[in-house]
């Protein structure tokens, strides 16, 4: 499974990456390594392991929706720089 260094190249040309002479040549050794080992992976016996999208499960840590009290519209208001109509009057963004 060996990558050669014109693979090396064609990825860089696609990430936009400027790679030398001597980068090319070092990524490729790196990058046929990580295959390799990639490729003893692969030749593990998975059939009884369960697929997952996580090493451990996960939950959403989430509190109950409670009815509460709200502010007055003068309340809620009092500290605005500008107010109009019982709302917020903020710099125009478009």
């Amino acid at each position: 499974m060996a990558i050669s260094e014109k693979d090396v190249k064609h990825v860089a040309w696609l990430a936009r990456l400027a790679l030398s002479d001597t980068e090319v040549e070092r990524f490729a050794k790196q990058l046929d390594v990580i295959l390799e080992h990639a490729g003893k992976i692969a030749e593990l016996d998975t059939k009884d392991v369960q697929p997952t999208a996580h090493a451990i499960p996960l939950k959403n840590v989430l509190r109950e929706d409670k009815v509460g009290r709200c502010l007055a519209p003068e309340v809620a208001l009092a500290n605005a720089p500008h107010q109009e109509d019982q709302a917020f009057v903020v710099p125009r963004i478009v």
